[in-house]
């Protein structure tokens, strides 16, 4: 009797159960997560493609416009309006109705740490990585963001037809005026389609939904004050319509 004859012999005290014989490969081979795919090579060539097209667009650009380089600065002539590269149009706009600590310090670090604290705040996986997460999301992003383009606007507009540093100079502190006053009313347009979401939705607003809408508010804020400054401040930096611009001032030809 050969060995394997002998691990099945009648007096052996163990016992044998055949489950399934499968000519199969196991379950998890060639799996993975289920709605992922792999960073390498399919995303890597996504993110190369996109270098490769941005570089491509810069040099083509730079080939078409020449740089806006002017002759040496004199010290005794200031340019009028003396404007900063348009992505720091934004910061230079809010300098127009608030103090230079509140505009160029505060608000910013409040608003970068809001973008770092998104991850810990919203940490959900459901959708994770989807545009918008829900059709209910994209409601939220379109009305907020038609909400921001107005009420910000409104806000220049106001600002400047009836500026508050201008106005109660004499009356109140400059740190009420320039910094206490724009800031409520900035905080206060910030939060207010936080609320409208919490009074119009029947159950609790998520922490997405919370999230979304906070972002596409400083994302179309920024959009409005860029744009503002960039096309709409002339000369003395006021307000002007790009193609009324006086002396002959184009906003264009900072590009």
């Amino acid at each position: 009797m050969t060995t394997k004859d002998r691990s099945f012999s009648r007096g052996s005290r163990k016992t044998y159960n055949l489950v399934e014989i499968v000519k199969s490969p196991t379950t998890m081979k060639d799996r993975g997560p289920e709605n992922t795919i792999f960073a390498f090579p399919i995303v890597a060539i996504l993110e190369l493609a996109l270098a490769l097209g941005s570089t491509l667009f810069l040099i083509l650009f730079s080939l078409l416009k020449d740089a806006p380089l002017e002759e040496l600065a004199n010290p005794l002539i200031t340019t009028d309006p003396a404007k900063a590269p348009w992505y720091f149009m934004g910061l230079q706009e809010m300098l127009e109705h608030m103090h230079p600590t509140l505009a160029g310090i505060i608000l910013p670090g409040v608003a970068v740490a809001f973008l770092i604290s998104i991850p810990f705040i919203d940490y959900s996986k459901e959708n994770a990585g989807v545009w918008f997460s829900t059709a209910y999301g994209k409601k939220i992003v379109g009305w907020t963001a038609l909400y921001t383009v107005i009420s910000m606007t409104g806000f220049v507009l106001l600002d400047n037809a009836f500026p508050p540093r201008e106005l109660l100079r004499d009356v109140l502190p400059n740190l009420i005026t320039q910094s206490v006053i724009p800031g409520s009313v900035m905080t206060f347009l910030v939060v207010l389609p936080v609320l409208v979401l919490m009074r119009t939705k029947k159950e609790k607003p998520t922490a997405r939904e919370v999230m979304l809408v906070l972002f596409t508010v400083l994302f179309f804020t920024g959009v409005v004050l860029t744009l503002t400054g960039f096309l709409f401040r002339g000369p003395g930096f006021e307000l002007y319509l790009p193609w009324a611009m006086p002396n002959g001032y184009n906003p264009l030809d900072g590009l």
